[in-house]
């Protein structure tokens, strides 16, 4: 029988990740926002009847009746886990908001600095397809609420109750039963109400073509190809949980990307027989099955040191340490969207609200920015005020003159000449 995770030299495995472009997407997804933005409503709800199930004469937007409505429903022990999960979400980015302070600091001649600003509107995305996902409904909308945004729509195909409640829960204005490029050009464009200001939230491939397309019109949290998952583990780590956490990783899609790094032989083929038994009882064995034997693999490397290097390189969305010192190691790595550390830190608990976000880089995309969180929806708005230009009017006018704009020059020396009368 084949190999569940093939084996990979590390130097192989460098440009492991998808990457989030796709020209067959990109076309579609371009078609779809530009016939949205010619078309408004009626190109919107064509795309919603044909591709996301929606009924004719269905409503467009689900107001907060609706979502509060859908809460109520809810049996008391789903709606009490929606609302802890929030409440630890929102500890969370109240947390990292309060780190955030502003800065006034002295400059010649009066002084500067910054304040934190909320955008005005938010779109969240959270996917409906395969699997409703609640939870990005809770990750997307309850920081965007955090940073001060005054204005949350969420879009997601066929919200199903509990997407629909866990958007009351999460302060939500209105929820688009929309999926797909048709979605995220009607949050963009202002199909069904005002344009948002930043889009954020993981989507198919469709969902990432058309925020690609749309960049420059409206901010965006990132672009997020399948999932991905790394496990740097040594001879310590518990093989059946190792298998475990891959597994989960994998059943996301049948393009998951799902790695085992180990300083152990030994460990890779325990998780191996491992990953055997477990898919065979799993409800969802084909998804995982696909992605493993698609993008899994299993990397042997000489230590712990050449792991972190390997890491570096593939720079993935989820981290998980199952090494017996792994705050060491947690030291050493620098290129991830989320850490999980020690074989207790399950990446599953990250996806489910234990606080941190579960919106992150994909595709190396973590080499160069950071996952969903308060600063995806805040601006470090700076100023200047001057009461005394004359210490600045010099040097100004000198380096306007260097690079040839005289009127800038001219416009120094005014200042203080004009202040002195």
């Amino acid at each position: 029988m084949a190999r569940l995770l093939r084996r990979v030299p590390a130097e192989e495995l460098q440009a492991q990740g998808p990457s989030p472009r796709d020209p067959e997407a990109a076309a579609v997804a371009a078609r779809i926002v530009e016939d949205v933005r010619e078309n408004g409503e009626a190109a919107l709800r064509g795309y919603a009847e044909r591709f996301d199930g929606l009924a004719p004469g269905a409503p467009l937007v689900l107001g907060p009746s609706l979502l509060d409505e859908a809460l109520a429903s809810l049996a008391a022990d789903e709606r009490a886990l929606l609302e802890r999960t929030a409440g630890r979400i929102r500890s969370f980015a109240e947390a990292q908001r309060n780190c955030l302070a502003p800065l006034d600091v002295p400059v010649p001649g009066g002084r500067a600095g910054h304040r934190w600003l909320p955008v005005a509107s938010a779109g969240a995305y959270a996917p409906g397809g395969r699997y409703p996902l609640p939870s990005s409904v809770l990750m997307t909308a309850v920081p965007a609420r955090v940073a001060g945004v005054e204005r949350v729509w969420l879009a997601s195909p066929r919200p199903t109750r509990a997407t629909l409640a866990a958007a009351a829960v999460a302060g939500v204005d209105a929820v688009i039963p929309v999926g797909g490029a048709q979605a995220i050009a009607a949050l963009a464009l202002g199909t069904l109400g005002p344009p948002v200001d930043v889009l954020a939230g993981p989507g198919n491939r469709y969902v990432t073509a058309a925020k690609r397309h749309l960049y420059g019109e409206v901010g965006l949290d990132g672009l997020a190809g399948p999932s991905e998952l790394v496990v740097v583990a040594d001879a310590s780590a518990d093989p059946a949980s190792v298998a475990a956490d891959l597994l989960a990783q994998a059943e996301h899609d049948p393009r998951a990307v799902a790695v085992l790094v180990t300083t152990a032989p030994a460990l890779l083929e325990q998780v191996e027989a491992a990953l055997e038994a477990q898919l065979a009882e799993l409800p969802t064995q084909e998804i995982a099955g696909a992605a493993l034997r698609g993008q899994g693999a299993g990397v042997v490397v000489q230590d712990l040191e050449a792991a972190a290097r390997l890491v570096d390189r593939l720079a993935p969305e989820h981290l998980h340490l199952a090494v017996a010192e792994p705050r060491d190691l947690a030291e050493a790595v620098r290129s991830y969207g989320a850490l999980f550390v020690g074989g207790a830190s399950g990446e599953v608990f990250g996806d489910y609200g234990a606080g941190p976000n579960h919106v992150l880089p994909t595709g190396g995309g973590a080499r160069y920015q950071a996952g969903l969180s308060v600063l995806t929806y805040l601006r470090p708005a700076t100023f200047l005020e001057l009461e005394d230009p004359e210490p600045l009017a010099r040097d100004t006018a000198a380096l306007a003159r260097l690079e040839g704009l005289e009127a800038h020059a001219r416009a120094a020396e005014r200042r203080p000449a004009t202040l002195l009368r």
